[in-house]
């Protein structure tokens, strides 16, 4: 990677070659303090009931397998600090998935190699030579990446006394096929032909490889599935495994899980399954992808010569409908016809509009086909730069100096820099002519501009900011930092991107504090700059420029429905739900208003229909449908033949910004897996291990035959409050059109919201309000997963914990995990409906201890 001189998007695929993972989002919010001597695991978002370690970086859970009495979690871990990096293997034990014990590191990162994801097996026939008949060896089969060539290739380490200690092979690694994107071997025995299988990833062919071994040390090619299913990111962590069909162990059928990320149901990280046939050599997909979309009316096809009644601006979209590809561009695939609008007219560095004459909505659905760049509409954006805010002026970096502000290192040179600095792409978006930017020298300097004392005596602090995406609170930080008494209390990052636009911080309660700005570069890395302009005190709110990719639905001028691309040259079905605008004037928006990598959309097949189109990803079978669900894998070896599977509960689009500390990750809570038929299709089930319930405390809090209209109402039990909490709930529908429970209540509107919709069908979890929210965009939202009510009722089991919510909707078919971060005084919970009545038939609350109880 050259210093700081990729894309976002590019700069994620880099990180994903090297992490087995993708790359880390901004965070405008520094972790929470942890007080001295505050005692770990009672720390303000400390998981109580999900498995953390006491300090430092968590990801992937690793080498999940069952041995004399043990359930072992080995996972992804860096011993030397909070955020990624040095990646080994933790371990930790529990007889009962649910209590669990910490042990030394395992496997641990050396000077030729990190220690990547993986799986362990118990080699009971000692095929290895590694232990005795009689003490057979765990070994455990990893993706060792290479720090001298980048490439990845598997291989062993073993231990004959319980996983306590490990030795590496010397004959490592054991596969090597020349990739630097091939990892996170999942082994097992597959007894039909007495030989070891391994389900392995391609990542960025969107493959998973299968091969056989009758040593672990020997491997042959057997066969290769995929692309199928979503890929619009790199595939890590496969699993495959058999479940019977609905408890019938005369049909079997076989699971494939393959992690995803980006690109997953939540637009992040995620885990997708397959279902179908495995004959000892090949798997095949019961599901062969193809799709018709609904049928509907035509309104815009582009097929003409010119945009006919659309009006466009700037140069994105030139003259008319594009045909394919345009100069420059790879190859565009999946729009009907011959023509699509297309917003690649001179390359990314274009922009503009596409605009529909106004019509009176008066159809369901919008249906519609998108591709191009994933840059989202982001709310309180604005096309166009509108006049400066009036206020106080901190700094505008003009007159050549840096005024009273005080430097440290030599990031910022001796003045103000007066655009792009010598190596740096074009920097753009500032005022006048001056603005600090820490590219003195490249990416490898570092240094600190800290500006004198004011008085906070207006709502906002506003500033234009733009080059690297290192967080505050991270390590080696590209960061605006905003200081109270020598503390930070705001904070933001850049955007891997040289254009600067407006951030503000709402600081209206530090109303009359005295405070700094600190403009820090502690990064030497790619990226590893910061560029600032215009710092300034206001009432009013800067309004940041759009840098959206999208298709938008406007109704009253307002972006009411949005939809962007996958960083796809691949069209795909989108749709908008435009049942609540009937009979309102409306517009179709196409924007481009990116000029980074993949700053271009493209769009075709505007259709009004009276049902929704789906995208491969909404077509697609999802293990979890939360933000907070990924590199799920299950245990080998589980008695009773059980398969308990596990992921790491958070997200690549900001899971290295998580206001945590001293550490940063955690585990979901293991599940109990099984195939069922729901409404005519065989589906991956799945629910909270049944020993869970051994960490329930007191007495259970009830509630019955509780009617609401249209209100949210407290559980009358104050028992039923708290931060760790076992909620069973069942409901029957009566004519609210949204209905359930909000948890973690609080002063100032504070909640997780867990409802139903009955107007799409669906589960959902929103978060958008659950006090923490702010630190990244990608976070604050709302999850969706399909749930059909069954005979008029709506089942939830939900599990609270002190930074997470994970709903299991129905009999398990439709999950929900997101992490929450609220305030530790709000402990409310509440029923709610919106729009008419429902009925909560029954609910019961158990309070939750700590898994190291």
């Amino acid at each position: 990677m050259n210093s700081g001189r990729v894309s976002r998007h590019a700069r994620r695929q880099m990180i994903a070659a090297v992490a087995t993972v993708c790359a880390l989002s901004a965070a405008p919010l520094a972790p929470r303090a942890v007080a001295a001597g505050t005692p770990p695991y009672t720390e303000t978002y400390r998981p109580q009931f999900h498995f953390t370690p006491e300090k430092n970086w968590m990801n992937d859970p690793n080498g999940l397998v069952y041995y004399k009495g043990e359930y072992h979690l080995f996972y992804q871990y860096n011993p030397n600090g909070n955020s990624w990096g040095d990646m080994s293997w933790g371990h930790a034990v529990s007889t009962d998935l649910v209590h669990w014990k910490q042990l030394p590191l395992a496997l641990s990162y050396d000077s030729n190699e990190m220690v990547f994801s993986g799986s362990a097996v118990v080699d009971w026939n000692n095929t290895t030579g590694f232990g005795t008949e009689k003490n057979p060896p765990m070994v455990a089969v990893y993706t060792s990446y290479s720090k001298a060539t980048g490439r990845q290739a598997q291989s062993l380490a073993y231990s004959t006394d319980r996983g306590r200690t490990w030795t590496k092979y010397q004959g490592n690694p054991v596969l090597d096929v020349g990739s630097t994107d091939f990892r996170d071997p999942k082994v097992q025995w597959y007894a039909p032909t007495k030989s070891w299988l391994m389900t392995v990833s391609l990542s960025t062919e969107h493959k998973v490889r299968f091969y056989s071994s009758k040593n672990l040390k020997d491997w042959n090619l057997l066969s290769e599935f995929g692309p199928a299913g979503a890929t619009g990111g790199v595939w890590e962590c496969p699993d495959l495994f058999p479940l019977a069909v609905d408890g019938d162990e005369k049909n079997i059928k076989w699971v494939l899980v393959v992690n995803i990320n980006p690109g997953g149901i939540t637009g992040g990280s995620g885990a997708q399954y397959f279902i179908g046939d495995f004959d000892g050599k090949k798997f095949t997909a019961e599901d062969k992808g193809t799709y018709t979309p609904p049928a509907g009316t035509v309104v815009q096809d582009f097929e003409s010569l010119h945009f006919g009644t659309w009006t466009s601006t700037g140069t994105a979209f030139g003259q008319g409908p594009a045909s394919g590809a345009l100069d420059g561009q790879g190859t565009v695939d999946g729009f009907a016809g011959n023509g699509l609008a297309n917003s690649f007219h001179t390359g990314d560095g274009a922009t503009g509009t596409l605009t529909s004459p106004a019509f009176t909505v008066d159809s369901p659905y919008l249906n519609f086909k998108v591709g191009g760049g994933r840059h989202p509409h982001q709310a309180g954006t604005v096309l166009e730069r509108g006049p400066l805010p009036e206020g106080t002026v901190l700094a505008d970096f003009e007159g050549g100096t840096y005024g009273a502000w005080t430097m440290t290192g030599d990031a910022l040179g001796t003045a103000p820099a007066t655009g792009s600095l010598p190596g740096q792409q074009q920097v753009t978006g500032f005022l006048g002519s001056g603005l600090a930017a820490t590219f003195q020298n490249g990416d490898s300097t570092t240094g600190t501009l800290t500006s004198p004392e004011f008085t906070i005596d207006k709502d906002y602090v506003n500033f234009l900011i733009g080059g690297g995406d290192h967080p505050a609170g991270q390590d080696n930080p590209t960061a605006v930092e905003l200081l109270v008494d020598g503390k930070v209390v705001r904070s933001a990052t850049g955007n891997d991107d040289e254009a600067l636009n407006w951030h503000s911080w709402d600081v209206r309660d530090l109303a009359g504090k005295k405070a700094q700005i600190k403009v820090v570069d502690d990064n030497t890395s790619g990226w590893g700059h910061i560029n600032v302009d215009h710092v300034m005190l206001s009432d009013t709110r800067a309004q940041p420029v759009s840098r959206e990719t999208s298709v938008n639905l406007l109704v009253d001028g307002q972006v009411v429905r949005s939809a962007t691309g996958s960083d796809s040259e691949t069209l795909d079905w989108a749709s908008f739900d435009m049942r609540p605008y009937a009979g309102k004037k409306a517009q179709i928006q196409i924007a481009d208003m990116n000029t980074g990598g993949w700053g271009h959309i493209m769009a075709d097949q505007f259709t009004t229909a009276d049902a929704p189109a789906e995208s491969v990803v909404q077509r697609a079978a999802w293990v979890d449908y939360g933000k907070d669900y990924y590199a799920a894998v299950s245990w080998e070896n589980a008695p009773g033949y059980k398969r308990y599977m596990i992921g790491w509960m958070n997200d690549w689009e900001y899971g290295g910004s998580l206001p945590t500390s001293p550490w940063r990750g955690a585990q979901s809570i293991p599940r109990q897996m099984a195939l069922r038929t729901v409404d005519g299709r065989i589906r991956l089930k799945s629910e909270p291990v049944k020993s869970l319930s051994s960490l329930r405390v007191g007495r259970s809090a009830t509630a019955a035959g509780v009617t609401v209209t249209s209100t949210s109402q407290p559980l009358t039990d104050p028992a039923a409050e708290g931060r760790a909490l076992d909620i069973e709930a069942t409901f029957s529908l009566k004519d609210a059109e949204r209905f359930g429970l909000k948890v973690r209540t609080g002063a100032g509107g504070e909640e997780t919201v867990i409802g139903y919709d009955t107007t799409t069908h669906e589960l959902y979890v929103d978060r958008t309000h659950s006090n923490a929210v702010d630190f990244n965009s990608a976070f604050p939202g709302v999850q969706r997963a399909p749930l059909q009510a069954k005979n008029g009722k709506v089942k939830l089991r939900i599990l609270v914990d002190w930074s997470s919510v994970e709903v299991f909707g129905g009999s398990g078919e439709a999950v929900i995990t997101d992490q929450i971060f609220p305030d530790p005084t709000s402990q409310g919970v509440q029923v709610f409906a919106e729009n008419g009545s429902v009925t909560l038939d029954r609910a019961r609350v158990w309070h939750l201890g700590s898994y190291r109880d």
